[in-house]
């Protein structure tokens, strides 16, 4: 009983007399008002009581989506465009350069020619570092790129993989793909010839 006398008190009414004549600068105002910015009242409504606690949040968020780039590395080739700049089998029947193309024996070094002069390592790491994870560092000193840019073997590469997976995704998704106007030929390397890495390699396995 006690509790419930308070409500039986009476209800207050609050009642909003408004004039229906509102002045002409007001009513110019309030048009301009609706017409600029739907959300003005709304931000007004926020910021009086509760507008602190929302800077908080959308800082969070910042953050992690930068711990999400973080992860996937943005700086290598996507799939996509690896796709697009790439010659169909059909197109690369046209080339003499994979006339008489063959794959070679699997292994985690790959071999890339017909390369054009003005290529770099960092337009290979580009391409290839997307077959790397960066985060374990077993697979990130594993990676090697080997640009010949002088002598008989100019315009080849050699590049170490992390694995023989790896190494047999990019070539199935790298080859005749167009760098510098010229289609790239890339096979799994004959037996690594330095044998210094060939030892390595089976260490690492």
């Amino acid at each position: 009983d006690v509790f419930e006398q308070p409500q039986h008190v009476g209800h207050k009414k609050i009642e909003f007399h408004i004039s229906t004549e509102i002045p002409g600068v007001l009513q110019i105002n309030s048009e301009k008002e609706e017409k600029n910015d739907l959300y003005a009242t709304t931000e007004e409504i926020n910021n009086t009581g509760f507008g602190r606690i929302f800077p908080a949040p959308s800082s969070n968020d910042k953050m992690e989506t930068e711990e999400e780039d973080d992860e996937i590395p943005s700086e290598f080739i996507s799939r996509r465009d690896l796709e697009k700049n790439r010659l169909s089998r059909e197109e690369m029947e046209k080339y003499s350069v994979f006339k008489n193309y063959e794959p070679g024996d699997p292994n985690c070094r790959i071999y890339v020619k017909n390369l054009a002069k003005q290529v770099q390592e960092k337009d290979l790491k580009f391409i290839f570092g997307r077959y790397v994870d960066f985060q374990s560092e077993v697979e990130r000193n594993m990676f090697d790129i080997r640009l010949m840019k002088e002598g008989r073997m100019k315009g080849q590469a050699f590049i170490g993989l992390p694995n023989e997976k790896a190494a047999a995704k990019a070539l199935k998704e790298a080859n005749g793909y167009i760098l510098f106007e010229k289609p790239m030929v890339v096979q799994f390397a004959r037996s690594a010839r330095p044998k210094q890495d060939a030892n390595e390699g089976k260490r690492k396995k």
